[in-house]
């Protein structure tokens, strides 16, 4: 090896067209130490060059162990530098520590699905059967309490009329007559002129007279009923739906269809379900179920675009079942509905806000859930300590309310929390 050393110095030393191979050798290292990447760039068209420039073959044995030198020169040097790379990384990582407080108000609101109907929604049949007459509403009109919607043929029905009022009529002669025969038998039996059972049969008579005029009555006025039926009207107030049946159309008391249907919508229905547990977080929270219908805040709505309802609406009922395959519980809320901007059959999301005082409020990130608990890790000593926390049933899926496990100046790892294992060094 010396003397490989000495005859290769003799060579450069002799040959210098080589010297400038050695200056870009020397700035080579100077790069190695600022990127391995840019050395490895640099170190493959060095030996190319080196080795196109040779000139003499019996050198090549002797430049190709150079060669090799400088490979493990600047392997070692690569490894220095990455090393040094490394050390540095390892010293610039830290951890995002904080110290919790108890001063925060927190309000969260926890999102429903929910189905939006009319507080009543009116299917309307007719009550007598005919042709439609007329058609007085259209999709989506506004009507009132009492507003004619269809009319159907009334000629068959005045008629029927007529002839009821006509028997009364008749039925009221009959019964003069039956009276006066009545009266006159009683007096000509008083004065033993008929017998009684002539009398008897007069008074059956007038009874019966009585009876039939009360009939033709009853006739009379369902005649009435009947005519005034051919007048569809609206039972309340509300939004005309669809309209199957038009003008021509022949209509009657036992179709399956509805004429159409009349949503009351001045106020509106909000159906959604809640979970046992959350249920059971609600009656804990207001003492039971009634004080909390009655207390709870106000709540709102998320319409199916993502916008918010401008009305806030508030629980009005809370069913008292809890559904066997779902395990959750029917609760209705009202809201009002002026602008008309809500519609039977839509859906949407109920925002409930669920506001905490003075609690210690924790990232997620700062978490980690194993089944069904949650941890947390707080810093001892510099080193971390695993903690089980309770936390309350809602969350935004940002932050977490600690109810247990921490308290305000406990020190934690505020996120990252899934790669931190007990007893890592932070500080």
């Amino acid at each position: 090896m010396k003397i490989f050393g000495q005859g290769a110095m003799s060579y450069f030393l002799s040959r210098m067209s080589y010297f400038p191979y050695f200056m870009i050798l020397t700035e080579g290292w100077r790069k190695l130490n600022i990127s391995v990447r840019k050395s490895v760039a640099f170190l493959f068209p060095l030996l190319a060059t080196f080795a196109r420039t040779k000139k003499e073959t019996n050198m090549t044995k002797k430049i190709g162990k150079l060669n090799v030198w400088l490979m493990l020169l600047v392997g070692c040097a690569m490894g220095i530098t990455s090393c040094k790379t490394e050390t540095k990384e390892n010293t610039q990582k830290g951890y995002n520590l904080v110290t919790l407080t108890a001063d925060t108000d927190k309000e969260i609101m926890t999102s429903y699905s929910a189905s939006i109907e009319g507080m009543q929604d009116i299917d309307i049949y007719p009550q007598v059967s005919g042709y439609i007459e007329k058609l007085n509403v259209s999709e989506g009109d506004v009507v009132r309490q009492g507003e004619i919607l269809f009319v159907i043929d009334q000629v068959p029905y005045k008629a029927a009329l007529e002839t009821a009022v006509a028997n009364v009529e008749v039925a009221k002669a009959s019964l003069a007559t039956a009276e006066l025969t009545y009266k006159s038998t009683k007096e000509l039996y008083a004065k033993k002129v008929v017998s009684s059972f002539n009398l008897q049969t007069t008074e059956n008579e007038y009874l019966t007279a009585k009876a039939q005029l009360a009939q033709a009555k009853a006739q009379e006025v369902n005649a009435r009923n009947n005519l005034s039926y051919t007048e569809v009207k609206s039972p309340s107030n509300g939004v005309i739906g669809m309209l199957p049946y038009r003008v021509g159309a022949l209509v009657s008391s036992n179709m399956s269809q509805p004429l159409t249907t009349v949503s009351d919508n001045a106020t509106m229905y909000v159906y959604f379900s809640m979970t046992e547990n959350q249920l059971l977080a609600l009656a804990r929270q207001y003492g039971t179920i009634d004080k909390a219908v009655e207390n709870m805040p106000a709540i709102q709505l998320q319409l199916n675009d993502g916008s918010v309802y401008e009305e806030k609406g508030k629980i009005e009922s809370i069913s008292g079942v809890i559904d066997k395959e779902t395990g959750t519980v029917g609760v209705r809320a009202v809201f009002p509905n002026a602008s008309r901007l809500l519609h039977s059959g839509a859906s949407g999301n109920v925002l409930i806000p669920s506001v905490y005082k003075k609690c210690i409020v924790i990232p997620q990130g700062a978490t980690v859930q194993l089944q069904d608990k949650i941890l947390a890790y707080k810093v001892v000593d510099g080193k971390t300590v695993s903690t089980l926390i309770k936390v309350a049933p809602v969350n935004d899926g940002k932050e977490y309310i600690v109810l247990d496990g921490l308290k305000a100046g406990d020190e934690i790892v505020a996120d990252g929390a899934g790669m931190i294992r007990e007893g890592t060094q932070v500080k």
